[in-house]
């Protein structure tokens, strides 16, 4: 009868304690919607880029500013562009008056495959568009090696 004897083990049956068990699902259903209906979140600036063999076309919607508060800067490959919002907005309706201002900036960077030919590029801003054009740096061009 006693041939079948097992040690206690007090940690066998301890279940593993997660403290953040379940918080994804919280966040998922924790809603501000009704708390921030009439905040309009600033959406990022929105960017199209083509490629030809000699230079790159970007296109950046950035609506609402001014051309003198977007700054571009490309060092190599890195394009980045830092667009400054000043928006400020009054609603008056009976006794009723509200007054928002909206101050920031956002920036957006991204990395091209080829170096970019700093001294050529040109920008221009029409309708709340950016259009850059990028050309290539010559004699970094890629190389396209045959397998034998």
């Amino acid at each position: 009868m006693a041939n079948h004897l097992t040690r206690f083990d007090p940690f066998s049956d301890i279940a593993r304690f997660e403290s953040l068990n379940g918080i994804e699902d919280w966040f998922r259903d924790f809603q501000l919607r009704p708390a921030l209906r009439d905040w309009n979140m600033e959406p990022r600036i929105k960017i199209d880029v083509a490629e030809t063999d000699v230079a790159y076309t970007v296109k950046a919607e950035i609506p609402g500013v001014k051309k003198e508060d977007i700054k571009v800067d490309v060092e190599g490959g890195v394009v980045s562009i830092t667009a400054e919002l000043k928006r400020e907005s009054e609603v008056k309706t009976g006794k009723l008056l509200r007054t928002e201002r909206t101050f920031g900036e956002q920036r957006r960077s991204f990395t091209l495959a080829h170096d970019i030919d700093d001294a050529k590029v040109v920008a221009s801003y029409a309708e709340g568009v950016l259009t850059l054009s990028l050309p290539k740096k010559s004699g970094k061009a890629s190389k396209h090696i045959p397998i034998s």
